[in-house]
């Protein structure tokens, strides 16, 4: 499918059309009737619902561009995890060269994180717990925090299906580097992100 074909979408619960913003993407929620949407070679298919995204003060949102440094970052979807005592925010955006990225917001605090390719997942041996110290790259990185997100809430476009009420557990690793390894696990399946911690202060937005 290519990308002048997915901008003759049309949502198959309302009709009104859809229009993913890059190629990549797998998975839209529809901005008229909130229906979460699978992007396949045949076209659209149902997925569920967006789930409730509460209006909350934020520093940017679906839609904005994002100067961070010298790099640039569209900001094209908007999830939205809850850990029981509070939520955090996860923002899928591209940057300049069209490459995905991460950056989560969980009060006021930011990590900008690209998603590793499995052959270069950090390895070890037993259980990752709390307090375990992790080799990676000649970095040493401890597990900090071990807990379970559930999605509560979808905007926008992503490069993989998110559902609205699935939990996952994350694994957050410090570096003593700088860097932050992070880790979400669902049943048996596993993805690994490397990123940095962003200062708010540095950051630019230009609001959609």
């Amino acid at each position: 499918m290519t990308l002048a074909d997915m901008s003759e979408l049309h949502c198959p619960n309302c009709g009104d059309l859809v229009c993913p913003a890059i190629k990549s993407v797998k998975m839209i929620t529809c901005e008229s009737c909130t229906t979460t949407l699978l992007l396949e070679d045949a076209g659209l298919r149902l997925a569920g619902q967006q789930g409730v995204l509460h209006e909350v003060p934020m520093l940017c949102g679906l839609g904005d561009q994002l100067q961070i440094g010298t790099g640039r970052y569209q900001i094209l979807g908007h999830a939205r995890f809850s850990y029981g005592r509070g939520t955090w925010d996860e923002f899928w955006a591209v940057d300049a060269g069209g490459k995905p990225v991460w950056i989560s917001v969980d009060e006021g605090d930011l990590i900008l994180q690209r998603s590793l390719p499995p052959e270069a997942w950090p390895t070890y041996g037993g259980k990752l717990r709390l307090g375990r110290i992790l080799r990676y790259k000649s970095e040493g990185f401890r597990v900090d925090e071990d807990g379970t997100g559930t999605c509560i809430g979808l905007k926008g476009s992503f490069d993989h299906p998110l559902t609205v009420g699935e939990s996952y557990r994350f694994l957050n690793l410090q570096g003593d580097a700088g860097n932050v390894l992070s880790a979400e696990i669902s049943g048996e399946q596993y993805e690994w992100f490397i990123g940095t911690w962003i200062d708010p202060f540095e950051v630019k937005v230009t609001v959609a």
